[in-house]
């Protein structure tokens, strides 16, 4: 299975916070990630996104249909996005389109073994990959893209 952790790129500050949308720049974040996902996407890609508009957003400049899932809001965790992916054991591959701290917990579990307060920014993807070598499930790291270098 393939896992992808984007956080949403840059918003307004404000509230509601549900209700903040992309800034100039997060748009131009967004577009140029959406980009390089269009040249290197998984085959088979489910795109789960928050609720907030922001993260609808984000999602928007890469894919018209994708799954909004309640669970993965701002104060969602690690085990909200595992359970909505279904990672490692589902087939093919998940884009999450979420929020910090959640998606910097995951990569911190996914690479350590254990939940610690690791930052994703804005606009930066993660990518994940397992597979299975002497009957061990092994997480491999194969890409961490930051949406200024793009």
């Amino acid at each position: 299975m393939d896992l992808l952790l984007w956080r949403h790129a840059e918003a307004v500050d404000g509230s509601p916070d549900h209700a903040r949308e992309l800034t100039q720049r997060g748009h131009k974040q967004a577009r140029r990630m959406a980009a390089w996902l269009a040249e290197n996407k998984p085959k088979h890609l489910r795109v789960l996104v928050s609720p907030t508009l922001r993260t609808r957003q984000t999602a928007s400049a890469f894919a018209d249909d994708f799954e909004i899932v309640s669970s993965l809001g701002p104060d969602g965790g690690v085990a909200d996005i595992l359970a909505a992916t279904g990672w490692p054991d589902a087939s093919g591959a998940a884009l999450v389109v979420g929020h910090q701290p959640a998606l910097g917990r995951l990569a911190a579990l996914l690479l350590s073994g254990q939940e610690a307060d690791w930052t994703i920014k804005k606009g930066a993807l993660w990518w994940f990959t397992n597979r299975v070598r002497d009957d061990e499930t092994q997480t491999v790291l194969r890409a961490v893209i930051p949406a200024e270098l793009l």
